[in-house]
């Protein structure tokens, strides 16, 4: 399938399941090394993340926990500029590695409440990891730690990543269509 239609959007094929999958593996390798001997909590960013923190936790070859969070900046294909903080933690990050787990990062917007509000409870180390970033839309200077794709400022769907709720369970990365 190379055009899709989600909703009223149309989308064309952006990146194939098989090179998802590789990066993915290649950054579970990545972190494996990173936090060689320790144990990891990978911190989900809910919805969008569930696939991606799925494939990611099987390819790392430590002890991992996996927890989730939930906080939404999206309306539509837009950003609304502000976040707001849906279902909070359940488990104490105080003196633990964490490696907060997201699919995207385009504006930062999110991303930067997130580390505000989680650098206060005190981890070991705090890194991030997103399957794709918008280096274009990006407004801030925190590092990311682990980066799958850079990518155009463009709106993307599948792999967990969704169009008003639908489109999240399309195993290949789709773009807004020009044609």
């Amino acid at each position: 399938m190379s055009k899709i239609q989600v909703n009223d959007k149309t989308f064309e094929i952006f990146l194939p399941k098989e090179k998802l999958n590789q990066r993915i593996s290649e950054l579970g390798k990545e972190i494996t090394q990173d936090f060689e001997g320790e144990e990891l909590i990978l911190l989900g960013i809910l919805n969008g993340s569930f696939i991606v923190m799925a494939d990611l936790a099987r390819s790392i070859e430590l002890p991992v926990s996996c927890e989730f969070l939930r906080i939404s900046s999206y309306s539509g294909i837009e950003s609304t500029g502000e976040v707001k903080s849906v279902l909070g933690l359940s488990v104490s990050i105080t003196g633990k590695n964490v490696v907060v787990v997201e699919d995207i990062v385009d504006t930062g917007i999110s991303m930067n409440y997130l580390i505000s509000h989680l650098s206060g409870l005190g981890p070991k180390k705090l890194s991030i990891a997103t399957l794709l970033f918008k280096r274009e839309a990006f407004r801030f200077n925190y590092p990311l730690h682990y980066v799958g794709f850079e990518i155009p400022n463009k709106f993307v769907v599948g792999f967990g990543l969704d169009y008003d709720g639908l489109g999240r369970n399309l195993p290949d990365i789709y773009q807004l269509s020009t044609t």
